[in-house]
């Protein structure tokens, strides 16, 4: 799976290094001067992170990561600064960031930061791929279907689905495993656990 790393700085001379860096351990990596550059940039739907100078020119780090989280892009950032102050690195820490350096950056520091925020985007892509299938999967579920899941995963027994829907405990047993299959769910406790995943909730309880 490819990887990349954005690295966003003004100072061109940072950015050359950086990614010369990176690149000699085999990182893809995308520079960009500016901050309103990197965020018109089409992003890629691959493991990512994200190498930010928090004074820039334009908008600041910290308006770059709102403006990503507000996108709904979630990618570990590791800040750097010219000169870091207590107030600073307790922003960077609230705004989720992975890791906050002062430049001059030691190159194993930030290597190893690099690794690490990819192992974490690698993991967080992987969920969000599966939540996509989950998703795919629910929307293949008919109106009725979705009625049926909806009040098994509150617990209630086939023929307790029939009473509530007003319909046979055949029927209601058909509805059943059919929503089983399409949620490619081996138990009740596999069809609980992906509606949670999915925030839905259930009507009713037994």
């Amino acid at each position: 799976m490819n990887r990349i790393v954005y690295l966003v700085d003004d100072d061109i001379a940072v950015t050359g290094a950086l990614g010369n860096l990176l690149a000699s351990v085999g990182y893809s990596v995308m520079p960009f001067s500016s901050s309103e550059a990197f965020l018109a940039h089409a992003f890629a739907p691959v493991p990512s992170c994200l190498i930010l100078d928090i004074n820039m020119p334009d908008a600041d780090g910290f308006d770059v990561v709102q403006t990503l989280n507000a996108r709904g892009h979630s990618i570990p950032t590791i800040f750097l600064t010219g000169f870091g102050t207590i107030p600073a690195t307790v922003k960077a820490m609230k705004t989720g960031a992975h890791e906050f350096f002062t430049k001059p950056v030691d190159p194993d520091c930030i290597l190893q930061a690099v690794d690490e925020a990819l192992k974490i985007s690698e993991q967080n892509q992987h969920v969000f791929l599966e939540k996509m299938e989950m998703t795919a999967r629910y929307q293949t579920l008919t109106p009725r279907e979705s009625e049926v899941m909806n009040l098994a995963i509150g617990g209630l027994l086939n023929k307790q689905i029939a009473a509530e829907l007003g319909i046979s405990e055949i029927t209601a047993k058909v509805h059943k495993r059919r929503v089983m299959e399409k949620m490619h769910a081996r138990s009740l406790s596999d069809l609980v656990r992906t509606a949670e995943r999915l925030n839905i909730v259930c009507g009713r309880q037994r």
